[in-house]
C-alpha cells in the first residue's frame, strides 16, 4: 500500500542506496506535490493526495532537523546521511538553497561524518539556484528513467513540458558532479506495455551517461508498493548486467 511521509523529518531508515537515512520532507505533510506522477511511487498518486499545496517552513525545517541531530549525536547513531526526498519532489521549494545552505550548517556543527543527499527527477535544473545548491550537497542524484521521450512520459507522468534533451542537457552542466538514479521496470500500464529494459532501451540509455559522465550510476528496481498494480521487478541478475556495461564506459554503477 503506498504511502505519505506524515512528517518534515522522518526515519532514520536502512537505505538500499545510502545508509543509515534521516530523510527531510519539503512538502506538505498531508499531501503529494510533485513534477513527476511515476507509476511505480511508493507515494501513490498525485491526484489521490490533493490536500493543501504548501512547502514546508525554511526556520521549522532548520529547527526539527537540529533537533534531531543533536539526539541522534548524544545517542551516539550520528546519520550515515541526511536524505530530501519525501511526498514529491524538493527542488520544487521556493526556498531550497537556503534550506540547502541551513542543512549544511547544521551537518558540518552537529554530525560532520553526515552526507547530504538530494534525491531528484532533474525538472529544475533550469533553474541557477537549485544548480547551485545541488552542487554544494554530498549526493545529487538525479532520476533519468529513459533515454526516450515516450517511455519517460509513460513511466513518469512528467508535467508540462519535459523532454530528455533539455534534462541531459542539464545534466551535462554539472561536469561530472552528480550520480544518475534510474528504475528498471516492466508491465502494463492502462493496457500499453512499459519495458525500459529491451536493449533498444538500454543501448539508447547508455549512450546518454556516456554524455553525461556522471561520478556514479544507481539502478535499481521494484521493492516497495507501487500506485500502478501491474508492474514487473526486474530480477537482480539482469541489473547487475546492466551495471557492468555502465562500468565498461568508465563509470562506477551500484546495484541496489
Amino acid at each position: 500500500m503506498t504511502a505519505l511521509y506524515n512528517d518534515i523529518i522522518f526515519g532514520p531508515i536502512h537505505s538500499r542506496r545510502l545508509g543509515l537515512s534521516l530523510g527531510v520532507n519539503l512538502l506538505p505533510p498531508e499531501s503529494k506535490l510533485c513534477s513527476f506522477d511515476c507509476i511505480y511511487c511508493e507515494c501513490g498518486w498525485n491526484a489521490d493526495h490533493p490536500g493543501r499545496r504548501r512547502f514546508n517552513d525554511r526556520a521549522e525545517v532548520a529547527r526539527l532537523l537540529g533537533d534531531t541531530l543533536r539526539r541522534m549525536a548524544a545517542e551516539g547513531t550520528p546519520p550515515d546521511v541526511i536524505t530530501f526526498a519525501g511526498n514529491g519532489e524538493p527542488t520544487l521549494h521556493p526556498e531550497f538553497e537556503a534550506v540547502i545552505d541551513d542543512t549544511i550548517a547544521l551537518r558540518d556543527a552537529l554530525c560532520p561524518s553526515a552526507r547530504v543527499s538530494v534525491l531528484s527527477n532533474a525538472t529544475q535544473l533550469g533553474r541557477e539556484d537549485v544548480r547551485r545548491a545541488l552542487l554544494r550537497v554530498d549526493n545529487n542524484i538525479l532520476k533519468l528513467d529513459s533515454a526516450f521521450d515516450a517511455t519517460a512520459r509513460r513511466i513518469n507522468g512528467p508535467a508540462g513540458n519535459y523532454g530528455i534533451a533539455e534534462v541531459v542537457r542539464g545534466m551535462k552542466r554539472f561536469d561530472g558532479r552528480l550520480i544518475v538514479q534510474t528504475m528498471f521496470l516492466r508491465g502494463t500500464y492502462e493496457g500499453e506495455r512499459i519495458d525500459n529494459t529491451t536493449e533498444e532501451e538500454v543501448a539508447a540509455w547508455l549512450r546518454l551517461i556516456g554524455e553525461i559522465r556522471p561520478r556514479q550510476v544507481m539502478v535499481y528496481s521494484l521493492d516497495r508498493d507501487t500506485p500502478c498494480p501491474t508492474l514487473e521487478k526486474v530480477g537482480r541478475d539482469e541489473l547487475l548486467r546492466i551495471a557492468a556495461r555502465v562500468e565498461a564506459l568508465g563509470i562506477p554503477c551500484s546495484v541496489a
